[in-house]
């Protein structure tokens, strides 16, 4: 029996989005692919035993059904990119007509969201003019605020830890490491973070492998992004300081990182193309250069906002278009050494930050707190505050990420990315 769609064209999650993702239910407790409309979730295991998928051939219908009734996302990914299109314009089309049989259908408030995909690798870039900007001079080895020249000829990029990628929602521990006490090449001390902090980021997880040995041309590299998701990368900033020379962070930013559970489909970002905020100076190398300049960025509007003592406050905004490396140069970067990449792998754009001010001068797109003290912007309510300006204990920061038509309605979304802070044990 098929019903009514439900509500559609209600953001985040609307006809035009069709995010991935995994569930359970009291229904289904193992967890399974959906993909998210309004207020409901798709079983996409269920959907494919009930429709039938008239691709170019029985086998290409074969290797989407059976991808659908996995435990993650990553056989579907590996799919051919027609394949994943087609799957999704099936979808639509079964929507508008009412033809999604009511018992595929469970409501987004009975589900549990798991992490989308297996991730075998995660990287995190350092990629916004703006972050470094604000940020470098305390945390790099230079004694002053120039970025070093090779930033602007390559993107920056660091290995980190998978284990610690979770999803939404997700309780984050306050960690405990080693901060200098007095300040940089103080007394060194062990305890927990007196710096807790966020950043403000996008992920990206990897379709299309790239073998190892092999490079990948920036004029395919969305041939290899199966989606993206909002990415929160919390740092302990006093950790951090004490270890960024000469390796640079380690505990600091292996505790944990909270991504969005629905992963948006390129197939959904392509009418945000747009070209990057920043002109590249020195042009990059040949092989960093994006082949067309007005859809080298996706135009990806983001918040930031803190919960503190049952109060929301609004921290910030950004954009996804204000990195000075788009993440087309970062897949490429990466991929360039013949490193290999792997379906599932998720690469972190790095802090998101954007040059706006209001009207008295202050900054308004900062990506984190530690941009806030360097800048000396009050961006946390200070009263009552242990930690001065950073995260306290029982702080709940929300990512949120959405585009726009040309006339500023929200057209899709990524739904929240949400983490808790607890104190230290």
């Amino acid at each position: 029996m098929s019903g009514p769609p439900p509500i559609l064209n209600q953001a985040p999650f609307t006809l035009e989005n069709l995010p991935y993702g995994v569930i359970s239910s009291s229904q289904n407790s193992t967890p399974h692919c959906a993909t998210a409309i309004g207020i409901h979730a798709i079983d996409l295991c269920k959907y494919a035993e009930t429709r039938e998928f008239n691709f170019d051939s029985v086998k290409d219908g074969q290797l989407v059904a059976n991808a659908l009734k996995q435990s993650t996302l990553n056989e579907f990914a590996a799919l051919p990119a027609k394949l994943r299109q087609q799957l999704r314009s099936k979808i639509q089309d079964d929507l508008r007509q009412g033809m999604v049989p009511i018992k595929c259908l469970v409501p987004l408030s009975d589900v549990k969201m798991h992490l989308p995909m297996k991730t075998g690798g995660y990287s995190d870039f350092y990629t916004s003019l703006e972050h470094c900007q604000n940020c470098s001079g305390e945390m790099t080895s230079s004694k002053t605020f120039n970025i070093p020249k090779n930033w602007f000829y390559a993107p920056s990029v660091y290995n980190s830890r998978v284990s610690s990628v979770v999803p939404t929602p997700t309780d984050i521990r306050r960690p405990k490491g080693v901060y200098f006490k007095d300040g940089m090449d103080g007394t060194p001390e062990y305890g927990p973070s007196q710096k807790l902090d966020f950043e403000l980021e996008m992920g990206y997880f990897i379709s299309k492998p790239v073998p190892y040995g092999e490079r990948m041309p920036i004029a395919s590299a969305k041939e290899h992004i199966f989606g993206f998701v909002l990415l929160n990368d919390w740092s302990a900033r006093d950790h951090q300081l004490f270890e960024m020379r000469p390796l640079g962070p380690f505990h600091s930013k292996g505790f944990g990182t909270s991504i969005s559970n629905w992963i948006v489909p390129m197939e959904a970002l392509e009418p945000y193309s747009c070209s990057p905020k920043n002109v590249q100076d020195p042009p990059p190398f040949e092989h960093l250069t994006w082949p067309g300049k007005a859809d080298g960025a996706l135009d990806i509007k983001l918040s930031i906002k803190l919960v503190r003592n049952g109060k929301t406050h609004e921290l910030s905004k950004s954009n996804l278009k204000y990195l000075y490396w788009t993440p087309y140069q970062q897949l490429t970067h990466h991929a360039g050494a013949g490193c290999g990449m792997e379906t599932g792998d998720l690469i972190g754009t790095g802090t998101i930050s954007g040059s706006g001010t209001d009207s008295q001068g202050r900054k308004t797109e900062l990506g984190c707190l530690y941009e806030a003290e360097r800048t000396k912007t009050d961006v946390v309510p200070l009263e009552n505050a242990k930690y001065n300006g950073y995260l306290e204990d029982g702080d709940e920061i929300v990512l949120e990420g959405w585009c726009e038509d040309a006339e500023g309605k929200v057209v899709l979304g990524f739904g929240e990315c949400r983490g808790k802070i607890l104190p230290a044990n």
